[in-house]
């Protein structure tokens, strides 16, 4: 077997050279690292200012389009000489302007019928009613409400209050069952 030396070519450079090379390239590619590092945290510095600017002006329209709420009650406020009927159709008239900016804030009203099934998530039972004789109510259904609630989206802001039918109870303290009603 024949060993084969290699000798440097004209075309290699000294190693001093190719050390020098690979310091300056080492100190580029440091460089580029550190202005990618300094971009995100520009970027990050950015994005946090412009999450904080959005929630403390987050109720921004929602403050607007209440201002012709206030400059209504204000009006009415200031006309002392309006009769009940025009008060009644001034603040009717707020009511409705209220209701829009509560819609356009994508606030709606938890209004249940009579008949309903009781949603702890959504009512709160104020009191418990039986039936009165003759009407037969299903047990754990609203009788009546007695304030709407409001939910943002799905989220509750405030349950209805409600009054809720409890099952019709014997004077032994046993519920009724449909087959008593026979």
């Amino acid at each position: 077997m024949q060993e084969k030396t290699v000798q440097p070519q004209e075309t290699d450079k000294p190693i001093e050279q190719q050390l020098a090379e690979a310091h300056a390239k080492a100190e580029s590619n440091r460089e580029a690292m550190l202005r990618a590092l300094a971009d995100a945290e520009n970027a990050r510095k950015r994005f946090q200012a412009e999450a904080a600017n959005a929630q403390k002006y987050a109720l921004e329209r929602f403050a607007e389009s209440l201002l012709p709420v206030v400059d209504s009650l204000e009006a009415a406020l200031a006309n002392k000489g309006a009769s009940s009927q025009a008060l009644r159709e001034g603040v009717e008239l707020t009511l409705r302007q209220l209701i829009q900016a509560l819609e356009k804030a994508r606030i709606t009203s938890i209004n249940p019928k009579p008949g309903e099934r009781f949603d702890p998530h959504r009512h709160q039972a104020i009191a418990t009613v039986e039936a009165p004789p003759g009407e037969m109510r299903e047990p754990n259904t609203i009788v009546s409400v007695m304030q709407k609630g409001y939910q943002l989206h799905d989220r509750v802001l405030r349950p209805a209050l409600v009054t809720v039918a409890k099952a019709v109870e014997k004077s032994d303290g046993n519920p009724i069952s449909d087959t008593d009603l026979d």
